[in-house]
């Protein structure tokens, strides 16, 4: 690698970071009624408090970002394939929080949802593949996107006329 070629990698490497607090960032605009929103909604038992969602979105988006940085540095081929799928589940992400906090639109936030989880588990695995620490760092974003479905439907399914 040259000397010029160096600055453009390492900013190709580090954009991981800005893109997925961007990503996070457009989804948290969309969740700025969403305290009082969800306290109105009826929710089932084990829903977690509405304060609970921004430490552990926090958290997994720095993972997540961590995992594309560390496939980004990867020289072989599958980098790009991994990546498009990243910023694929990273953009159902953010439109996710609009579809649900924005538009209150639980039927096609639910969806979002599962093709979002879809993308997840397809980026896991070939994340996986380049760097077996990248994949494992997307886990708990799978397992909290999981719950995150299963509360979201049973939400839905409670709240009928606020969630068209």
């Amino acid at each position: 690698m040259t000397l010029t070629t160096r600055p453009s990698k390492l900013l190709s490497q580090l954009i991981w970071f800005p893109l997925t607090f961007a990503c996070a960032a457009i989804g948290a605009r969309a969740s700025l009624s969403a305290p009082t929103f969800y306290a109105a909604l009826q929710r089932p038992d084990w829903a977690p408090p509405a304060w609970l969602f921004g430490p552990v979105w926090s958290v997994l988006y720095l993972l997540m970002a961590i995992a594309a940085w560390r496939i980004s540095r990867h020289q072989g081929v599958g980098s790009g394939k991994a990546l498009l799928l990243y910023a694929a589940q990273l953009a159902l992400n953010a439109l996710w929080s609009w579809l649900f906090f924005g538009w209150h639109q639980g039927a096609l936030a639910f969806v979002c949802l599962l093709a979002m989880w879809a993308l997840i588990l397809a980026t896991i695995l070939q994340f996986g593949r380049l760097d077996r620490l990248a994949g494992m760092l997307l886990w708990p974003y799978l397992c909290w996107v999981s719950f995150a479905g299963a509360l979201c439907f049973a939400i839905w399914q409670m709240n009928p006329a606020q969630l068209g």
